[in-house]
């Protein structure tokens, strides 16, 4: 049996909903759907990011070690304006990638950033 960890931030709503931030097993660390504060979506995105990489950290691992990344957006023509912030974050080592554009929990989330990466 594959051992789990999970990892949790202490947001109301991982209780509330049922999950956790991230979970690492089999290897990987499957990051959930992530959103974040901010009126813009380039904040938001930076903001999804800054959560996402504090778990890939207490995982062990961080975005250079990403091998799958799937964007949220309600607003397709929104996503270019994130194009830089992503291309610095991922920088030399991008993982496969997928923009979906779909409503989301609240209309105030601009951009959602659901993330996996290999495990330590």
């Amino acid at each position: 049996m594959t051992e789990i960890t999970r990892i949790h931030t202490g947001s109301p709503f991982e209780a509330k909903i049922g999950y956790c931030r991230a979970t690492v097993a089999g290897g990987f660390v499957f990051v959930a759907g992530t959103v974040g504060q901010g009126e813009t979506v380039e904040e938001q995105c930076r903001a999804a990011l800054a959560t996402i990489s504090k778990a890939l950290a207490e995982a062990g691992s961080g975005f250079d070690r990403a091998v799958r990344v799937t964007y949220y957006l309600p607003d397709r023509s929104e996503f270019e304006r994130c194009w830089p912030i992503l291309s610095e974050t991922f920088g030399a080592n991008p993982p496969a990638a997928t923009m979906i554009e779909c409503g989301l929990i609240d209309p105030a989330y601009r951009i959602e950033i659901e993330l996996t990466a290999l495990a330590g």
